[in-house]
């Protein structure tokens, strides 16, 4: 055990982990043995249960961990309920599905001595673990150029470096700040880490990431798992940027025009080599007369082999851990899955804000899992 962190009159932080669940306790009690054995002492694990149908109540008494019934229906109320009843100083965040390192809330707490730390975190990637399919997942996730910003794989260089958001996987927060903003805001189906940091920054207080402090995190199988999740994303983030736009980046909505970029660029290609760009000439050569149909075929060929390379690029100077000759490889198909499904999701977002007014997704989570109320 180390020392633990004391506050400016001295005593120590009182510090407590907070992790949101539903039906998923075989998970869940890796995760808490994991917790029960951390070098920092005297924390309080609690467990926001939204009314679990297994037996994720016995695993929470197995390791003495706080169990709450929780009446929501998504995270951000969940975990507002819980914090509502908590009075601890620093209250860390996870997941039901990670494998904590036993020096995970050290590495966190570590940082609270400097005042001016409002909130740090830490990247998450797969855990040696998972089966190979996962890990092409995290390769994709954390690929350079093709995430559109993505945190799970965040690595910026130094011991603790400022930062604009931090995954609710892998992060802590200072009670005062999250009662200061009022905690999650409530009925947010997704996205509500992202809504958090960007109301503690309002108020003034400093965000860091501590790159070492890594959170192994299961990723989607493929590909149905994968998929839902990625479309869950497109369509919960794109509902919280209606409702918050201070959190809106341009390549959120990029990727929603990817689904149609695609079908025209298949429809292009189709079309040049009925019209001639594959039969009058060889469809590789670049010699004779450039129609419109050879243009389409070469430069829908062309754009295809852009993306391939620049996927197998990115994947090669990624971030993940999981990187291989098999999973770089098959990176290029995991991006295209990964950007035709979050499209999709931000095309459904689309059609429901214009439909309900922007009022659509408020209140129940969308999960990817068979977890869901």
């Amino acid at each position: 055990m180390v020392e633990p962190v004391l506050k400016e009159d001295g005593t120590p932080y009182k510090v407590a982990i907070l992790i949101p669940t539903i039906n998923n306790a075989d998970e869940l009690d890796i995760v808490l043995d994991r917790l029960s054995q951390q070098s920092y002492p005297d924390i309080e694990i609690v467990i926001s249960d939204s009314k679990s149908k297994d037996h994720t109540k016995q695993v929470c008494d197995k390791y003495g961990a706080t169990w709450i019934e929780d009446p929501s229906t998504n995270r951000a109320d969940a975990c507002n309920f819980a914090l509502k009843q908590m009075d601890h100083d620093l209250v860390l965040f996870t997941d039901d599905d990670t494998i904590p390192p036993l020096d995970w809330a050290e590495k966190l707490i570590r940082w609270f001595k400097d005042p001016e730390v409002g909130a740090v975190g830490g990247p998450n990637f797969a855990p040696d673990e998972d089966p190979f399919g996962a890990k092409c997942a995290d390769v994709a996730f954390c690929t350079k150029f093709m995430t559109a910003g993505t945190r799970y794989g965040a690595q910026p260089r130094g011991e603790l470096v400022p930062i604009t958001h931090n995954p609710g996987v892998n992060c802590a927060h200072r009670m005062a700040n999250l009662r200061q903003v009022n905690f999650f805001e409530p009925g947010c189906i997704g996205a509500e880490d992202v809504v958090l940091d960007a109301k503690i920054q309002r108020k003034g207080h400093k965000l860091f990431i501590d790159p070492s402090n890594v959170m192994p995190h299961r990723r989607r199988r493929p590909f149905k798992p994968y998929m839902k999740q990625m479309r869950n994303y497109g369509y919960t983030r794109m509902v919280a940027n209606k409702r918050w736009p201070e959190i809106a980046t341009w390549s959120h909505t990029a990727i929603g025009f990817f689904p149609w970029l695609t079908a025209l660029s298949v429809l292009a290609l189709v079309a040049g080599v009925i019209g001639g760009g594959a039969t009058d000439y060889p469809w590789f050569s670049i010699d004779g007369d450039w129609t419109w149909s050879r243009l389409a075929v070469h430069g829908t060929l062309g754009l295809m082999g852009f993306y391939i390379g620049l996927s197998w690029l990115g994947a090669a100077i990624g971030t993940s851990p999981h990187r291989s000759i098999g999973t770089v490889a098959l990176a290029p198909l995991f991006v295209f899955l990964a950007h035709w499904a979050y499209g999709q999701g931000v095309n459904k977002a689309w059609r429901e804000i214009r439909r309900t007014g922007g009022v659509a997704g408020v209140g129940r989570q969308i999960d990817d899992r068979e977890r869901t109320l």
